[in-house]
């Protein structure tokens, strides 16, 4: 059997698009739920009309998850991930502090209100720490603890708060028109006919991570308890730059035998393949310098209009093989074949 195919001999067995198996799971985690979740959401804005902290009242009242509340917010004020991280990041040179806590201050109801962050900000803070990505909303977070607090606070008010300009807040301000029922499902129902590229990219993301460990599965499976199987590991290299080891999607080792492997999946044209494949050559030459191997797994119909892109990883690889099972067999038979 061929293994180290061209792009013609790997396009053959491609599947080119996500199967269902995967984005079915994504799709049930964020976008139909936000959509069916999205009057419930609408009814606690419209409940939150005494004043700005009523709404974690509201939140618990209906045994609403605080997370899916916290995502609501994100993709109506398209604050995501490195928005927060940020903000998280800048927390010292932007806010004020009294008696030890950052201060944010902020107007509702033409009142000035005060509030002392209890948690911000936090090591880590992302989509993964929030529970708000794609795996993260598989759990329902009910209890509404001082970070959830705190980032609520943020994405509602802060277009009317004193780090607005330089937070970048100026789209958090659904708080603003809490009370005014109307006016509320205008801005949500007009928000949410515009997919916002929060949720694209955490399907993306979601949809990569489901598929590195369905390739892990697969490999663990065929494999047996003889082989290790890792997810994001570093190979150490003597001639790399970098002392911590090149970063693999998935290592495999017996004893002292370790293939690193990359995979890309992509169903629209961008520019990770062509980071892939730039770096293929000089991967596959240290590799092969220190005694290891290499392989890819490849596909999605974006991947194949970068024809050049995908005919150099070819070049560079021990193994090529596409996204189903029966090529992840493929890979597994190439792997138990280097004993021999």
């Amino acid at each position: 059997m061929k293994f180290n195919r061209n792009i013609e001999e790997l396009e053959k067995h491609a599947i080119l698009w996500w199967p269902k198996k995967l984005t079915g799971t994504v799709n049930e985690n964020i976008i139909p739920t936000l959509l069916r979740t999205q009057d419930d959401f609408l009814k606690i804005l419209s409940l939150s009309k005494n004043n700005p902290f009523q709404v974690f009242k509201v939140i618990q009242a209906a045994r609403f998850p605080v997370n899916l509340f916290l995502k609501h917010l994100c993709i109506l004020a398209n604050y995501g991930g490195e928005p927060i991280q940020r903000l998280n990041r800048s927390f010292s040179e932007i806010l004020p502090k009294e008696k030890g806590k950052y201060k944010f201050l902020f107007t509702w109801g033409g009142k000035e209100y005060e509030y002392l962050f209890k948690a911000l900000p936090i090591k880590g803070l992302g989509n993964s720490k929030l529970k708000i990505d794609g795996k993260g909303l598989i759990q329902e977070i009910n209890e509404i603890s001082p970070l959830y607090k705190d980032m609520v606070l943020l994405l509602m008010f802060g277009s009317s708060s004193n780090i607005n300009e330089s937070a970048g807040l100026s789209a958090c301000d659904i708080g603003t028109i809490l009370g005014n029922d109307d006016a509320l499902k205008q801005y949500v129902k007009q928000r949410y006919i515009i997919v916002s590229r929060i949720t694209g990219g955490a399907t993306a993301n979601s949809l990569g991570q489901l598929a590195q460990k369905y390739a892990i599965d697969i490999l663990k499976r065929e494999l047996g308890n003889d082989y290790s199987v890792l997810s994001n590991k570093k190979i150490i290299l003597k001639g790399y730059d970098n002392v911590n080891g090149m970063p693999f999607d998935i290592a495999v080792r017996k004893g002292r035998k370790i293939i690193g492997i990359e995979i890309s999946f992509q169903v629209t044209t961008n520019s990770t393949i062509e980071r892939k494949s730039g770096q293929a050559a000089n991967r596959r030459r240290l590799m092969h310098n220190n005694g290891y191997h290499i392989a890819y797994i490849i596909d999605g119909a974006g991947n194949f209009q970068r024809s050049s892109a995908i005919s150099i990883i070819c070049d560079n690889s021990e193994c090529t093989v596409a996204f189903r099972a029966s090529e992840l067999a493929v890979l597994s038979e190439w792997i138990k074949s280097l004993d021999d």
